[in-house]
């Protein structure tokens, strides 16, 4: 399953569901019905640390074809509907106005209307999800740690290259203008920018 990388948002969503105790459901989860198998499908993509869509929880539930029947999809959509105002599904935000709305469930552990407890992972697979949270939290780190490393060694390169064409510039007979105005104002703006980039370090 290919996975956008994560915003810190969509992780706070994850660990939070990972570790939430039962949460009540005002809707009743029983196997077999609607409701039961479209929250056992997200639970089942969030172990996986993906948010499904609409279509991604009908193609894993009822294969590809059903996602081509509209008023199928708006069934399914009616019920996720429900599921949010139940507490139990989560709308993510949309990043562009064209995709569908995504879901995460708000726990793993629901007692629902009929005060019946349903779980909807075990105890090693949330630890394993965990596991595979911290991990790719852990590259994240990583990889903004060298794209920083990187633009600081970029800005000191560009602040030494000004401050070079200045000094030979004042080494001239003549003060070429065309030459030393650019440097100075490079310099000056990319160590203001280094500055801000090593007292965010």
């Amino acid at each position: 399953m290919s996975q956008h990388r994560l915003t810190p948002s969509e992780i706070r969503f994850l660990q939070e569901a990972l570790s939430a105790d039962y949460k009540n459901g005002n809707l009743r989860l029983r196997e077999g019905e609607y409701q039961y198998e479209l929250v056992k499908a997200i639970a089942s993509f969030q172990l996986e640390l993906y948010f499904p869509d609409v279509k991604d929880i009908i193609k894993r539930l009822y294969g590809e074809e059903r996602t081509n029947d509209i008023q199928f999809v708006r069934k399914i959509q009616t019920i996720l509907k429900k599921l949010e105002k139940s507490n139990i599904v989560r709308i993510l935000p949309k990043k562009k106005p064209w995709e569908l709305q995504r879901y995460v469930l708000s726990s793993f552990k629901f007692q629902d209307s009929d005060k019946n407890l349903v779980v909807l992972a075990t105890d090693q697979q949330i630890k394993q999800a965990q596991n595979l949270l911290r991990t790719i939290q852990g590259l994240s780190e990583i990889s903004v740690a060298k794209l920083s490393i990187i633009k600081i060694c970029i800005l000191v390169f560009i602040v030494v290259a000004s401050y070079t064409a200045i000094l030979w510039n004042f080494m001239q007979p003549i003060i070429n203008p065309i030459i030393f105005v650019p440097a100075f104002s490079m310099a000056v703006a990319c160590s203001v920018m280094l500055g801000k980039v090593l007292s965010r370090e």
